[in-house]
C-alpha cells in the first residue's frame, strides 16, 4: 500500500535528480547564446536561430523518450541513461575545442540525453500521485520548483566561473552537477522500486536496447546535421508541429468515448502552452542580449551599488522568483481543493497570460527611464517577477494538465507530445527575438534600446491577446472538464462493481 510518507520519499528522489539535471542544462543555457556571439563570432540572428533550433529538438526528443520509457527500457532506466548521456554532452562542451562541428555534435548528444530523461522523470511524478487530483497540481508545482533551484544556482555560478576561468570551465561544472544527480539517485533508488512503467519490472531486453542505442546515435548525428542547415531545421520544426496534431488525431481515434473529452481539453490547453513558450524563449535570447547591451549591471539602492551581475546572470531572476512563488501557489491550490473551490487549469492559464503581458509591458516601459541607453536593473527584477508568475500558472501546470486529462496508458507518450509542442514554440520564439536583432557591427546602446523596447511592447500585446482567447475558451473548458470528471466517476463505479461481482 502506498502511504503519504512513501509518496513523499519517492517524490523527493525524482525531485533531486531533476534539480541536478536542470542545474546542468540551465548552466549551459545561460551561456550558449553569448558563447556563440562572443566566442564563435555569430551575429544575433544566427545565434538566436541556432539556439531556437536546438531547444526545439531538446523539447521534441522526449516524445520518443517517453515511448521508450513506456514500452522498452522502463521510465526509471530511461531517466538514468538520459542523465548519463547529458553529462557526456556537457563534458564535450567543456573540452577546449571551439570548432563549429564539435559544438554542434555536443548539442546533438545533449538532445539525445534530454529525450530519454525529461518525459520519463515527469511520468514518474505522475505515477507517484496517480488518482489524487487534489495533490497533483501541488506536486507538479513543487516539482517545477526543482527546475528552478537547480537553474538559479547554475545561472549565477556558470557566468561567474566563465568570467574567472573561461567558457569551458563553466561547461565542466554543468557536467559535474549532472553526475552528482546520478550518484544521488543511485543512493536513493529503492524509494522508487514500486514506481515506474511495466518494463521497469522486467529484465532488460538487450535486442531492443541495442535498437535504442542505434536510434540514439542516429538522432545525435541528425541533430548535428540539422543545426548546421537552417532550411532543414525549419522544415523539421514545422513537421514536428504537424506530427503533434497527428498524434492527437490518432489518440482520439484510439481512445474510448469516455476518454475523448479529456484529450480535447488537453489539446486546447497545449495550444495555449505553445503560445506561452514564445515568451519563455525570450529569456535566453532577446532578454539576455538586452541585458548585455542596455541594462545597468549594478543593483543600486539609495545611491549605493549593492552588487553587479553579468548579462547572463540576469536570467537567474526567473528561477529566483519561481522559488519564491511556487510554495505560495502550491499552498493556495491545496487550500482551494480542500475547501472544494479548486481553480480550473483553464482559469490559471488565463491569469498566467495576463501577468506575462504585464511583465513585458514593464520591460518595454523601462526604456523611458534609460540613461545613455542603459536602464535600471530593478526593471528586470520587476518584469521577471510578473513573467515568472505567469510561467508558473501556464508552463508550471503543463505537465499536470497532461497528467490530469490524459489516460495513464497514454501518459508517457503524451507528455512527450507536449514537449514537442513546446519545442515548436521555442523555435518560433527565437524567430520573434530576431525582430530586435542589431545591425551588423553595431554595438551602440542608443541604437539597440528602441529595438528591444518595441519588441517587448509587441510581446505584451500578444500575451494580452492570449489572455482574451483563454477567457473566451473557459465555457468550452468547463464543459470538457465536467464530461471528463463524469466519465472518470463512471469508470470507477464500474470497476468497483466488477470487483464486487468477482467476490
Amino acid at each position: 500500500m502506498t502511504t503519504p510518507a512513501s509518496r513523499t520519499r519517492s517524490f523527493t528522489t525524482v525531485f533531486l535528480i531533476e534539480m541536478w539535471e536542470r542545474f546542468g542544462y540551465y548552466g549551459m543555457a545561460a551561456l550558449l547564446v553569448l558563447f556563440m556571439v562572443g566566442q564563435l563570432g555569430f551575429d544575433d540572428s544566427r545565434a538566436n536561430l541556432t539556439w531556437g533550433a536546438f531547444t526545439a529538438l531538446v523539447y521534441a526528443a522526449p516524445s520518443i523518450g517517453g515511448w521508450i520509457g513506456d514500452q522498452i527500457l522502463g521510465a526509471r532506466r530511461s531517466m538514468v541513461v538520459g542523465a548519463l548521456i547529458l553529462a557526456a554532452g556537457y563534458l564535450m562542451l567543456a573540452m577546449p575545442d571551439d570548432s563549429l562541428h564539435h559544438m554542434y555534435a555536443s548539442l546533438g548528444v545533449i538532445v539525445v540525453g534530454n529525450g530519454l530523461f525529461k518525459s520519463n522523470a515527469a511520468n514518474l511524478v505522475r505515477r507517484i500521485y496517480e488518482g489524487d487530483d487534489a495533490r497533483l497540481d501541488s506536486a507538479f508545482t513543487i516539482y517545477y520548483m526543482a527546475v528552478n533551484i537547480g537553474s538559479t544556482v547554475s545561472m549565477l555560478a556558470t557566468p561567474w566561473i566563465k568570467d574567472h576561468w573561461g567558457w569551458h570551465a563553466a561547461f565542466a561544472v554543468c557536467c559535474a552537477g549532472m553526475l552528482l544527480g546520478v550518484l544521488n539517485f543511485l543512493l536513493m533508488r529503492r524509494t522508487l522500486a514500486h514506481i515506474g512503467s511495466v518494463p521497469d519490472d522486467a529484465p532488460i531486453n538487450y535486442r531492443y536496447a541495442a535498437y535504442v542505442a542505434v536510434g540514439a546515435v542516429a538522432l545525435g548525428a541528425g541533430t548535428t546535421f540539422v543545426l548546421q542547415h537552417k532550411a532543414v531545421a525549419v522544415s523539421c520544426v514545422y513537421a514536428a508541429g504537424v506530427a503533434v496534431l497527428a498524434v492527437f488525431a490518432w489518440m482520439l481515434m484510439r481512445a474510448e468515448r469516455a476518454e475523448r473529452a479529456g484529450l480535447v481539453a488537453a489539446l486546447v490547453l497545449m495550444l495555449q502552452a505553445i503560445l506561452f513558450f514564445i515568451f519563455y524563449q525570450q529569456m535566453s535570447t532577446s532578454l539576455t542580449l538586452f541585458a548585455l547591451r542596455n541594462v545597468d549591471p549594478g543593483f543600486t539602492l539609495f545611491g549605493t551599488t549593492l552588487f553587479s551581475w553579468s548579462a547572463a546572470q540576469f536570467q537567474a531572476l526567473n528561477p529566483i522568483w519561481i522559488m519564491l512563488l511556487s510554495p505560495l501557489l502550491a499552498s493556495l491550490y491545496t487550500s482551494l481543493a480542500r475547501n472544494g473551490r479548486d481553480m480550473p487549469v483553464a482559469v490559471k492559464y488565463a491569469l498566467g497570460f495576463a501577468v506575462v503581458a504585464a511583465g513585458f509591458f514593464v520591460f518595454a516601459a523601462s526604456g523611458r527611464y534609460a540613461v545613455d541607453g542603459r536602464v535600471s536593473s530593478w526593471f528586470m527584477v520587476g518584469g521577471y517577477g510578473l513573467y515568472s508568475l505567469g510561467e508558473l500558472l501556464v508552463s508550471g501546470l503543463g505537465l499536470a494538465m497532461v497528467a490530469r486529462y490524459v489516460p495513464a496508458r497514454m501518459s508517457g507518450f503524451m507528455m512527450g507530445a507536449y514537449f514537442v509542442a513546446t519545442g515548436v514554440s521555442q523555435y518560433l520564439g527565437s524567430v520573434v527575438a530576431n525582430f530586435a536583432q542589431m545591425p551588423s557591427g553595431e554595438l551602440e546602446p542608443l541604437v539597440s534600446l528602441p529595438l528591444y523596447t518595441r519588441l517587448f511592447m509587441g510581446l505584451g500585446w500578444l500575451a494580452a491577446l492570449g489572455m482574451v482567447i483563454a477567457i473566451a475558451l473557459l465555457p468550452l473548458m468547463r464543459r470538457l472538464s465536467r464530461e471528463h470528471h463524469e466519465s472518470n466517476v463512471a469508470a470507477l463505479k464500474e470497476a468497483a462493481a466488477q470487483r464486487e461481482g468477482a467476490r
